[in-house]
Parts: C-alpha cells; sequence; structure tokens
C-alpha cells in the first residue's frame, strides 16, 4: 500500500483534497496542449500514477481524513486502474484525462461516478453498481465500454461520446494499415447485455459508435435518448436490443444507423420514434417482431435501405410517412389501434394499398387490420376495397379452379363487396337479348295459346333461373337464338351462383 511520503507532486495535491472534495487541476491552459488525445506526452507534472488513486480511495489520505470525492482534471493517468470489487461512498469524477491503459469497474459499488471528456482504452463495468448518476459525456473509448448487468440508479449520459468497437482498436485490413470499418457482424462498441438504469439513458448529438451496441435484455426505465446520434457497424448489427424494456426509446433528429437496428420482444411502454432518421441496414433496416408499444413513429427522413420488419409487433398508434415502407416489407401479424400519417384525414385508400403491395407473399391478416381499422373510423367504402384487394392478392395462391373461380367472382360482383356489378352485367346481358331475340320471330310452343311475346322480358326470364315470367315456357327459338339462349341459362346459373357467395361473403367478411 502507497503512503504519502511515496507520492508524488500532483498525487500529494490529489490526497490532500479528497476530504474536503475539492478539484485537483492539473490543466496546462493552453488550449490544444490540454486535448487528452495527446495525454501521452504530458509530463511528470501532471502524471498520476492510478495505484495512488486507487489507495486514495482504499485507504484515505493519512493525515486528512476520510474521502469526501476525489476529483481530478487534466491528468495522465499511467498503469492499470482497477477498482473491481470496490465499495465507496465518494464522488468520483475524471475531467479531460488520459488513461493508458482500460478501467476496470467491475462488480465495483460507487456513489455518483463521472469519466467527461477523457481518452480511454475501455473501461469493464461488468455488475458495476452506480448509487447516482454515470457520466461519460464527450469521452472518446478506444476499446470496448462493458456494462453488461450494471445497475444505475440515477442517469447515464453518453451525450458527445465516441465508442470504437475491441476489434477495431487492433490493426486491420483497412486504409493504409489501419482499423477496417467494415468488419464482421459480431463488432460491439458497447456491450451491456442486461444494463438496468432508473433514470434516463442519454446518447444524444455528438454521439458516435463504430461498433455495434448490445442491449438485450437492457431495462431503461427512464427511456433512452438519442438524437443525432450515429452508429456505424457495417453488414452488422448497429442495435441489437432482444426484450428491451423501456418506458420510451427516442432514435430520432437525424439519427444515423449503418447496421440493422433490431428489437424482437422488445417492450417500449410510450413511444418508440424513428422520426427523420437514416436507417442504412443492408439485409434488414429495422427488426421488431414481436414489439410492444404505444406509440411507433415509423417516419424516416429517407427511405431504409433493407427490410422493416414488424411481424407480431402490437403499437397503439403507427405514424408513419411516404418513406417508412420499403421494398421489403414485413406485416404478418402486425396489429395497431389507429394510424396517423403527415396528412390530415386517413390519406387515400390507395395509398395503404400500394403499402400492402409491398408485402412478400400473402398476408391475409395485413388486410384484415387496415379494413378493421377504416371501419373504426367510419369509412365503410374504403374497408370493402381493402378486402376487395385481399381477395386479389389472394388469387395467385390458388389451384387453376380457384383462380377461375376467384376471377369470376371478382368480375361478377367483386367478391361480395361490389354487388353492384351484378346488376350492370344483368343489365348488359337484358339489353344484348332484346336486340338479338328482337330479330326473327320465334316459334309458340302451343299455338295461340301464348302470351304476347316479348324480347326483354324473354331475355330476363332466361337469365333469371329461379321462378319464371311465363315467356320461357311459352315460346322457344332454332338457329343461332336457340344457341344464344342456352348461352344466356348458363350465365345466368353462373351469375345467380357468383351472387349468391357473394353476399355469403360480404356477410361472413372477417
Amino acid at each position: 500500500m502507497l503512503t504519502y511520503e511515496h507520492l508524488s507532486e500532483p498525487e500529494r495535491r490529489l490526497w490532500d483534497a479528497c476530504p474536503t472534495g475539492s478539484v485537483v487541476d492539473l490543466r496546462s491552459g493552453e488550449g490544444s496542449a490540454d486535448d487528452p488525445a495527446g495525454g501521452a506526452a504530458w509530463g511528470d507534472g501532471r502524471t498520476v500514477r492510478a495505484e495512488a488513486i486507487t489507495a486514495a480511495l482504499l485507504a484515505g489520505p493519512g493525515l486528512g481524513g476520510p474521502v469526501r470525492a476525489l476529483r481530478l482534471t487534466g491528468a495522465r493517468v499511467t498503469g492499470h486502474l482497477d477498482l473491481g470489487g470496490i465499495v465507496s461512498g465518494c464522488e468520483l469524477r475524471f475531467e479531460g484525462c488520459h488513461f493508458e491503459e482500460q478501467v476496470v469497474l467491475r462488480d465495483a459499488s460507487l456513489r455518483s461516478t463521472a469519466l467527461t471528456g477523457c481518452r480511454i482504452p475501455g473501461l469493464d463495468g461488468w455488475l458495476l453498481k452506480v448509487d447516482g448518476n454515470l457520466f461519460f459525456e464527450d469521452s472518446v473509448f478506444d476499446g470496448r465500454l462493458t456494462l453488461t448487468r450494471a445497475h444505475i440508479t440515477g442517469e447515464l449520459r453518453l451525450s458527445g461520446a465516441h465508442l470504437t468497437a475491441t476489434e477495431l482498436t487492433a490493426p486491420g485490413p483497412g486504409p493504409a494499415g489501419g482499423p477496417d470499418p467494415a468488419r464482421g457482424p459480431d463488432v460491439w462498441a458497447l456491450w451491456a447485455g442486461g444494463l438496468v438504469i432508473e433514470g434516463g439513458c442519454f446518447a444524444r448529438k455528438g454521439f458516435r459508435s463504430r461498433g455495434g451496441l448490445r442491449l438485450v435484455g437492457a431495462r431503461f426505465n427512464g427511456g433512452l435518448f438519442m438524437e443525432r446520434a450515429r452508429i456505424d457497424n457495417p453488414g452488422g448489427d448497429a442495435l441489437t436490443g432482444d426484450d428491451l424494456s423501456a418506458s420510451t426509446v427516442v432514435l430520432s433528429d437525424g439519427f444515423t444507423a449503418t447496421g440493422s437496428i433490431r428489437l424482437p420482444g422488445a417492450v417500449i411502454r410510450s413511444r418508440l420514434s424513428l422520426d427523420s432518421a437514416v436507417l442504412n441496414g443492408g439485409a434488414v433496416a429495422l427488426a421488431a417482431v414481436r414489439l410492444t408499444t404505444g406509440d411507433l413513429q415509423l417516419t424516416p427522413a429517407a427511405p431504409p435501405t433493407g427490410a422493416v420488419d414488424l411481424q407480431d409487433a402490437q403499437a397503439v398508434v403507427l405514424h408513419d410517412n411516404e418513406h417508412s415502407w420499403p421494398a421489403d416489407t414485413r406485416l404478418d401479424g402486425f396489429t395497431y389501434t389507429s394510424i396517423q400519417a403527415p396528412a390530415a384525414g386517413p390519406g387515400p385508400v390507395a395509398d395503404r394499398l400500394a403499402w400492402l403491395a409491398r408485402l412478400q407473399g400473402y398476408s391475409p391478416q395485413a388486410y384484415e387490420q387496415l379494413a378493421s381499422w377504416y371501419r373504426r373510423i367510419g369509412h365503410e367504402d374504403d374497408a370493402r376495397r381493402v378486402l376487395l384487394a385481399k381477395q386479389r392478392r389472394r388469387r395467385p395462391t390458388l389451384g387453376p379452379p380457384g383462380r377461375l373461380w376467384s376471377r369470376l367472382l371478382d368480375v361478377t360482383v367483386g367478391y361480395g363487396y361490389r354487388p353492384w356489378q351484378a346488376v350492370l352485367w344483368l343489365l348488359g346481358l337484358a339489353l344484348l337479348g332484346a336486340l338479338v331475340f328482337g330479330q326473327g320471330t320465334p316459334h309458340e310452343v302451343k299455338r295461340g295459346e301464348s302470351v304476347p311475346f316479348s324480347p326483354l322480358v324473354y331475355t330476363l326470364d332466361l337469365l333469371i333461373p329461379i321462378g319464371g315470367l311465363g315467356q320461357r315456357t311459352a315460346w322457344y327459338w332454332t338457329g343461332p337464338q336457340q344457341w344464344f339462349g342456352y348461352t344466356l341459362i348458363a350465365t345466368g346459373w353462373l351469375l345467380t351462383t357468383a351472387v349468391i357467395s357473394g353476399i355469403s361473403r360480404t356477410l361472413n367478411r372477417t
């Protein structure tokens, strides 16, 4: 254990300041000379050994009493700062410092802790417990930040921080022998599965990550806010949050992800916002199967690069725009209570049908869901158009007889959603029959006992297979009119069958 006599002048200043919590500022005040990026060149007057910091926290200064806070600014910290397992009741704050080696806070129990504006070659915070806030604002991590199963009772702040995955800090096949930004899919800059934050997590403007964020099973009780942040992990996952739980997740206002956003099974109680986001995902831009959320604001600044997968997801309100839905859109099982588009009102139903037309394969539930929403807002005609489009989308999945019958139902009664089409067919055939049977003279079945012949009534009598109007039993034709009459009888049966089938489908359309 170090004693006061073994300390350098900067280290003695730090020990002397701990009982009062005063800030020990070792900066030169010369601007760029205080940039932690060049901290390796700082001399002895700005150097503090990691073991001196550890000794101060564990034993306290020999003559100064208990440690109230350790606050160090502008220092070069040499050696391995290992606070693993430490239990400390004092505030720990480093600002503008340069750390030569990875910082270890594994299984430590600390009060509010801050490493802001620092240069750090990675931090291991596995099982870290912080009673208060944990701040990393404006710091640069040249290695992975690990917060697996950490528990923070206050806020986690990462705004302005730059993270680089451990895999990218080693020389690789990139330009000039530097890191390769397109290295494989399992490159993680933040490893924080099971992280619990009682307050908010803020990684806003200026936050940059080269490598993905792994947040599997994490809990953000105060929300996750990443407005204008940027994550680059080409060919892999930008953010993975399987079974993540949060009050709010905001990835908006220019948030940019190169890599997939994956939130399968996530529960976001209030809002998931991708408003004005840029999603460059490769094969998949957004994978949120089984997602549950209140508001889903899927209103990106440009069409996502890659698929949007919301299968079996649930949202109370869906917000979308003209960029929301790429060519590969997957909505089977996706449910929502309401849709809010940028324009007032529900928007043209043709736009919604174009949305569903992007689906890969036939998904009846997606059409039923949209039709249900139109009914809920009182747009029955639009609901019928959606259900008609559903039947047309189903047709290619049928066998040849089924496709033929499907097409007949479509052109005759619109699958029951357009019964007026049957009336048009009836009128058209009646007029054609009146014209055909108006040429020439029919034969009486019983001479002198027949009702007067009427070409129009005779045509209707042939077309309507149920009942009779007395014409077809009293008169008959030979020659071409006879065969035309047979055609009308067959057409009448088909039309009647289609009408009955269509009416049945209308009455049972759900």
